[in-house]
């Protein structure tokens, strides 16, 4: 009797237990939250430019620079990121027309009192964000790219409106980046550090204008 009322109750607790393995519970389907891979588009340097401009009390000068290289990270149609890198070497100055003198004035630009260019031989930008400026008109700068500059080894987070856009497999973007020299450790004629230099003096600021292409 007593087999029989057990039998009875290892029965019943069968049938009353929780069926977790013959019918497990559904998982909820996982959201992906994954963002859509971001493309990859090649820098051309032949088809892209870079200026620059630094003044002075009394005078100023200008020149070029050349891109070697990079990529343009692109999703959608909108450019997100990206690191572009530009050879020091490439340096010149195009308003000093008389060869010994341009000579001169670029040995001083490629030595330790401006860019160091035997010990630093690249400069380079990465892109950390691109923001909408709302209400642009179509041909204005659309965008602020915020970027680490790198120049002589030394790295400062710099921000700049530009023109940018992505269309049949081309990115490009343009626009003009103001650069405090000092921050790089060039200062060279700077009234920051020197007094008295009076018309001497070298503005610390100097411009870098530029013209991107990348393609897919």
């Amino acid at each position: 009797m007593k087999k029989i009322a057990l039998s009875a109750l290892v029965v019943a607790s069968l049938f009353n237990a929780p069926a977790f393995a013959g019918n497990p519970v559904a998982k909820k389907a996982a959201t992906s939250t994954a963002k859509p891979a971001d493309a990859a588009y090649k820098v051309q340097p032949q088809l892209s430019k870079l200026g620059w401009e630094g003044k002075a009390v009394t005078h100023g000068h200008n020149g070029t620079a050349d891109f070697t290289g990079g990529e343009i990270l692109v999703r959608g149609n909108q450019i997100v990121g990206g690191t572009v890198t530009v050879d020091m070497k490439t340096l010149k100055t195009t308003d000093i027309t008389d060869a010994e003198n341009n000579a001169k004035f670029m040995g001083h630009l490629s030595s330790d009192d401006f860019f160091s260019i035997s010990k630093n031989p690249t400069a380079t930008f990465k892109i950390k964000s691109v923001t909408p400026i709302k209400g642009a008109a179509a041909d204005a700068n659309n965008v602020n790219i915020t970027g680490d500059l790198t120049i002589k080894g030394i790295t400062n987070t710099i921000t700049f409106p530009a023109k940018a856009g992505v269309k049949n497999g081309v990115a490009a973007a343009s626009g003009i980046a103001t650069v405090n020299r000092t921050k790089y450790d060039i200062k060279y004629g700077s009234k920051s550090f020197f007094e008295g230099i009076g018309d001497k003096a070298i503005y610390d600021d100097f411009t870098l204008s530029f013209n991107v292409i990348a393609k897919k």
